[in-house]
């Protein structure tokens, strides 16, 4: 009972640092173009994770039973995948570069899975087809929930995030730049809000997944036959069954809460690359971007994609920096920033597979 306590509180310690790593996502266009001061654009942020977070739980089922082998996750799965991801996000977050929470809680999971199978690769679940008589978007497994997502998310971005700048700029052509700041300033704000609100309907249900996939595992292994009668919240009878089970309300209020904690906390280094080392922004420029990424993510939402924020706002940016001219965009930045993405399903995999590792050779798991 005491480890299933310990993996919960991990998760939420991820999900804070997730707030704060990934806040920057929210809100550093509308700092950057000087809307909003950085203390109103975070309450901002807070306020709009935490009712997108409470909104679906598709890409929390995806989570929870999507990508590996429920069967040989335990809780010490969970803690190393969390690890990884975790100490990912803190070098990355340190040196302000704007990486995936996403992809290093994926890469993570399925590290410490591959461990715990004993290098069974079989444990991670490639390609569950959907049915014949369904759209391919319903398929399971990495391939149609990550691996896609992690090139069609940045593309979809790219390619939006350029349209419409290059629309906005033939509509406005004949606007006084004063006007265009001034309108744009307002809209900014209800695009920057749309930002929170997909990113909080996104990420904060990568935690709730985590913890009802530790709670399925500990009600498989027995671990709360005895348990107290208050904290027979932890299980159902769905979970009891190792079945996929509806994600909880406590589980969605914590994690929601926990994100716009983390929110709150901020993460100026992220902010300074992306609202001012990428590309210059103006107004209509943070508005495109929001609303571009914005869209991507809560359509991956809808359709139980843990897709990366980063990578949406990233390439929204750049998509948009490049309507504005090619040059514009700070090409040293930007091979930065995608090495950071490659490496980042790699590396978490490897810290959670050596993790896992460790926690075998100390006797501790299986």
């Amino acid at each position: 009972m005491t480890l299933i306590i310990a993996v919960i509180l991990i998760a939420l310690v991820f999900e804070y640092i997730n707030g704060f790593h990934d806040t920057a996502n929210s809100i550093a266009t509308v700092v950057s173009t000087k809307v909003l001061t950085p203390r109103q654009a975070i309450i901002l942020a807070a306020t709009t994770n935490l009712f997108g977070a409470l909104v679906g739980t598709a890409v929390a089922k995806t989570i929870a039973s999507g990508l590996v082998d429920a069967a040989y996750v335990s809780s010490y799965t969970i803690i190393s995948a969390l690890i990884g991801a975790i100490i990912w996000n803190l070098i990355t977050w340190y040196f302000g570069i704007p990486s995936s929470s996403s992809q290093a809680l994926v890469g993570g999971l399925c590290g410490a899975a591959l461990a715990s199978a004993h290098n069974n690769w079989k444990v991670l679940i490639w390609s569950v087809p959907a049915a014949a008589d369904r759209p391919w978007w319903e398929g399971k497994g990495l391939l149609w929930k990550v691996v896609i997502p992690m090139f069609s998310s940045p593309v979809a971005g790219f390619v939006v995030g350029f349209l419409v700048m290059s629309i906005l700029y033939v509509l406005l052509r004949n606007w006084k730049p004063a006007t265009v700041s001034k309108v744009f300033g307002k809209a900014q704000l209800l695009s920057a809000a749309y930002m929170g609100f997909s990113h909080g309907s996104n990420d904060a249900q990568k935690t709730m997944g985590i913890i009802a996939l530790a709670l399925v595992a500990a009600t498989t292994a027995g671990v709360f036959d005895n348990a107290p009668a208050w904290l027979r919240f932890l299980h159902t009878p769905e979970a009891a069954k190792g079945e996929s089970q509806e994600i909880a309300v406590w589980i969605k209020v914590t994690c929601a809460v926990v994100m716009a904690a983390g929110t709150a906390a901020g993460g100026w280094r992220i902010i300074k690359t992306l609202g001012h080392k990428m590309v210059k922004l103006q107004p209509v420029h943070g508005f495109a971007a929001e609303t571009t990424a914005a869209s991507v993510l809560f359509t991956a939402a809808h359709f139980g994609m843990p897709v990366s924020t980063t990578h949406a706002i990233t390439t929204s940016i750049m998509g948009v920096g490049c309507a504005k001219r090619f040059q514009a965009l700070k090409l040293g930045v930007v091979e930065k920033i995608i090495w950071a993405w490659v490496l980042t399903l790699p590396a978490t995999a490897l810290v959670a597979y050596v993790t896992m590792r460790i926690c075998q050779a100390l006797g501790v798991a299986k």
